[in-house]
């Protein structure tokens, strides 16, 4: 499993957990697939921001 610190790691359609904003302060995982990476860099430290296909955004914590 891989902690979705680099932006390689991630890819469409991919199953991922993201901490949601409003969850950042529980620290609880949304999971779904990647529709959108919305991070430019190569890493973030907080994790890659993502568009969930559900329309959430969130970073991602795990890779499922």
């Amino acid at each position: 499993m891989t902690d979705g610190q680099k932006r390689a790691d991630i890819k469409y359609g991919l199953d991922v957990g993201v901490v949601l904003k409003e969850d950042q302060s529980t620290g609880r995982l949304t999971y779904g697939k990647v529709q959108k990476i919305l991070t430019n860099s190569p890493t973030h430290p907080h994790g890659i921001k993502v568009r969930l296909n559900t329309g959430e955004v969130g970073r991602v914590k795990e890779i499922v």
